[in-house]
């Protein structure tokens, strides 16, 4: 994949989000969003990738402000580089740069092969979204998961 062709709409599906987590702890958090992955041929192990993004979190902390977390594991079990994104109904306990809660989580699932380029590429596409607050305020609210898909690629493409 060239990465002037990674745009966020290729990588995020419908089938790779989730706005109705059932989630309450960040460990089911990871585990459900994880078991989308799997569901979808984007991971070949739960129990592979878990332990690898489980790992990472232990490196830093991966929530940012404003009630986003941005875990992601580094894995073998990683098929293809992929994005999952989640909403839970309660915001949850997750460490994060401004101490406050978690409701909305992207969960990137990087291949090894990819590690580089392509995962710091889309991390940095994140970012940019996230740094919009309308963006964020819109994360809070949108209905479905085509309104999403539309506000994660408006700026893009």
């Amino acid at each position: 994949m060239r990465l002037e062709d990674l745009e966020i709409s290729k990588v995020i599906t419908e089938d790779l989000i989730d706005l109705n987590l059932k989630a309450t702890s960040k460990l089911e958090v990871i585990e459900e969003m994880t078991h989308l992955l799997y569901r979808n041929h984007c991971i070949d192990s739960e129990k592979g990738f878990i332990k690898d993004v489980l790992y990472r979190e232990s490196q830093g902390v991966t929530g940012l402000e404003k009630g986003i977390a941005i875990p992601h594991g580094k894995s073998e079990s990683v098929i293809k580089t992929s994005l999952v994104i989640g909403r839970t109904k309660q915001p949850l306990e997750w460490e994060s740069l401004d101490g406050n809660p978690i409701d909305i989580i992207f969960l990137f699932a990087v291949k090894t092969s990819d590690s580089t380029t392509v995962h710091i590429k889309l991390l940095q596409k994140v970012a940019t979204l996230l740094a919009d607050d309308e963006v964020i305020q819109s994360l809070q609210s949108v209905k479905t998961k085509q309104e999403l898909i539309k506000l994660l690629s408006k700026n893009y493409d």
